[in-house]
């Protein structure tokens, strides 16, 4: 069914004060009571939503209790370093910088990636730069193909599509990074007794917008919840310095420059924030798009590709499935997590789940 009310950027105005407090609160109880922890990790990549979950951390338990961690390679950006230092500061945590490189060469990441690309642009060398990148949903409904844009060392740049078989390689060597990454956050983690914390926003958590066992894995996700505008909002309200709110999302994961908008989402993230909450309550596509300036039949296409989506990486979502029944262990956990919203909340709102299911836990309730 429709929604009935006249659809507005008002929609996702947030009460900052009220969502921040609630936030700590949740955090606070479940690093001390649930998870029996002293404290957090935090992996700052110099971007917004690291930066709003290490603020809010230092909220929920004191600057002496937040570990930042910055985690560069050789293909990060200089301003990468740079901002996670200032956001550091800014809080007055802790911080290690710890540079990945060398595990990434002693694991093949950057070989298995350079390897993959050669047999699309035989010219490729070691020292070209390169991104992968995807044709806008907006364009037309064909079918969409990454493609490889290279630098050759003289300047030249290459485009070609890739092969399945070449992207699956690129990626696969690509994620390296984030599994080495969470690798190191729980190892500080479990030096200092600390829970780890990720940092996706509601479009990246929404739509699998992250590496199983990688940036995919934490103890706690403080922000999934919040739409990409709402965390915006918030990093103001917490004082987040402004040359980080004003740095444009990056993924920060290829030697040429990317935008998430040319890698996954297709659409700038204040355009895919107003279709993911106009899907997500039923308004109408032609609604949407007179607010944002898209036709009726491109938010019916940036719609259908949210779904497809959800549906193609809810394996990223799952846990580990058992064949076979461990009642008590499954219980007690459970019961653990319910004690704890009833302490917050003051009644229980998790079920015994019979198997899990990504579309009913979307962040922190």
């Amino acid at each position: 069914m429709l929604n009935p009310e006249p659809f507005s950027l008002e929609a996702l105005r947030l009460d900052c004060k009220k969502e921040a407090e609630g936030i700590v609160s949740r955090l606070r109880h479940l690093v001390s009571r649930v998870f029996h922890r002293r404290g957090v990790v935090v992996a700052l990549s110099g971007g917004i939503d690291s930066s709003v979950v290490a603020a809010l951390s230092v909220h929920a338990l004191g600057k002496e209790r937040v570990f930042g961690l910055l985690m560069p390679e050789r293909d990060s950006s200089p301003e990468t370093l740079r901002l996670s230092q200032l956001m550091a500061d800014s809080l007055g945590i802790e911080r290690h910088h710890e540079d990945i490189t060398p595990v990434l060469e002693a694991v093949g990441c950057y070989r298995w990636r350079h390897d993959a690309i050669r047999r699309v642009i035989p010219e490729f060398t070691d020292d070209s730069k390169c991104k992968i990148v995807l044709p806008s949903v907006l364009a037309d409904d064909r079918l969409r193909v990454f493609s490889v844009v290279v630098e050759l060392p003289d300047g030249r740049q290459i485009r070609k599509r890739l092969s399945a078989q070449a992207y699956l390689e690129i990626v696969a060597a690509s994620n390296f990074k984030q599994r080495i990454r969470k690798m190191f956050e729980y190892f500080h983690a479990d030096r200092l007794n600390y829970a780890v914390t990720g940092t996706p926003n509601r479009q990246e958590y929404d739509q699998g917008f992250f590496v199983k066992l990688g940036d995919g894995a934490a103890d706690v996700k403080p922000i999934a919840h919040l739409y990409k505008t709402q965390v915006y909002q918030m990093a103001e309200y917490l004082g987040v310095p402004e040359e980080i709110r004003k740095r444009p999302p990056t993924t920060d994961t290829y030697s040429l420059p990317q935008s998430q908008e040319e890698f996954y989402f297709s659409v700038p993230y204040e355009k895919m924030d107003c279709c993911l909450y106009g899907l997500n309550h039923g308004v109408a596509p032609a609604e949407v798009g007179a607010l944002i300036g898209l036709t009726s039949e491109q938010v019916e296409r940036v719609y259908d590709d949210i779904q497809n989506k959800r549906n193609t990486t809810r394996y990223l979502h799952m846990s580990p499935v058992l064949l076979g029944d461990v009642p008590e262990i499954r219980r007690e956990g459970w019961r653990h997590i319910r004690k704890g919203n009833e302490a917050i909340h003051g009644c229980s709102t998790c079920e015994l789940p019979e198997r899990s299911n990504t579309n009913e836990r979307k962040g922190l309730k």
